[in-house]
């Protein structure tokens, strides 16, 4: 499985998952977001990467939404705030 990112603008990108099944999202990620989760220490795309590749461990690409504020996911899987914060802080 392929995740690739492409920058849109500061807030928007386009992810494309190759798999058996290929699918496509927008994800928008405003600077307060961004900053709150990584303090700054990592860049926007890669934490979008590693909030794909947290996602497809729980669920199959062709169920991520198409559409969405990267926030969201902490709606659905209440673990990720967390999971940020450990990964921000290696």
């Amino acid at each position: 499985m392929e995740i690739l990112i492409k920058k849109n603008d500061n807030n928007t990108f386009a992810v494309s998952i190759k798999s058996l099944i290929n699918s496509k999202h927008i994800i928008t990620l405003n600077d307060d977001i961004y900053l709150e989760m990584t303090k700054g220490v990592k860049s926007k795309e890669e934490l979008i990467f590693f909030s794909f590749k947290f996602l497809l461990e729980r669920e199959k690409n062709t169920l991520i939404l198409s559409k969405f504020n990267l926030e969201t996911i902490q709606n659905y899987f209440p673990e990720y705030k967390n999971e940020i914060q450990n990964w921000v802080n290696l």
